[in-house]
């Protein structure tokens, strides 16, 4: 005879069981709504804010001048929500190919673009106004720091792409191992492009493909 000592204890174990189900997509949602989020955000400012042209000044020297604000707030909390992202990984994937090195790729991404909303870019390429028309001969402190920011953004969800397409793989999961991989070489083959004349919107075409593979990521393990 089941005991209500039993039943209790059973009820428990449910709630919590439900309890972090919740909880994990909750962090999930937030890896999916990070792209999305930036995206929407850079180009909002790049369609007002007078002066600022994508064709020759990248993204990231949207965070000086008066309203440089917005786009460091927009880097750091892209950066928190892929954290948060990368800890609903975790908890979704755990034990599972890929759910240990995946989510950690994702978790470098988040902290490079904190790092690099925090520690902005010199003025250059004319932004903002009466800045010097090109690259800056020398880089301060900060500068250098946001290089190595957007190195460990840029550098990680490419590896990632490729942790979760051999998953993918040997999961049978043939389609989303062909996206992933396909991400990881079309970002490669945007940044290494060598044409310094459009780097700008390349950078901005490889945010593009970096956000919506993981809001696809997050997004599959969220409809679970």
């Amino acid at each position: 005879m089941t005991t209500m000592t039993d039943a209790g204890g059973a009820g428990s174990a449910v709630a919590g069981v439900d309890s972090r189900r919740t909880t994990t997509r909750a962090l999930l949602a937030g890896g999916v709504l990070a792209g999305p989020l930036f995206v929407v955000v850079a180009a909002a400012q790049v369609l007002t804010r007078d002066g600022f042209d994508l064709s020759r000044q990248p993204l990231s020297l949207l965070a000086l001048g008066d309203l440089g604000w917005i786009q460091i707030a927009n880097f750091v909390l892209t950066g928190l929500l892929a954290l948060v992202g990368a800890a609903g990984l975790r908890r979704a994937l755990r034990g599972e190919p890929g759910g240990t090195w995946g989510p950690a790729l994702i978790a470098v991404h988040g902290l490079g673009l904190i790092i690099g909303g925090v520690l902005v870019s010199d003025p250059s390429m004319g932004w903002p106004a009466g800045a010097p028309e090109g690259t800056p001969d020398t880089l301060s402190w900060h500068a250098v720091g946001h290089g190595v920011g957007a190195a460990l953004a840029f550098g990680s969800l490419p590896i990632a792409c490729l942790v979760f397409a051999r998953a993918g793989w040997r999961a049978g999961q043939h389609g989303w191992a062909a996206f992933s991989v396909g991400s990881a070489l079309a970002v490669v083959a945007i940044l290494a492009w060598p044409d310094q004349d459009t780097l700008s919107v390349r950078m901005a075409l490889a945010c593009l493909v970096v956000f919506g593979w993981l809001t696809a990521l997050c997004g599959r393990q969220l409809a679970k």
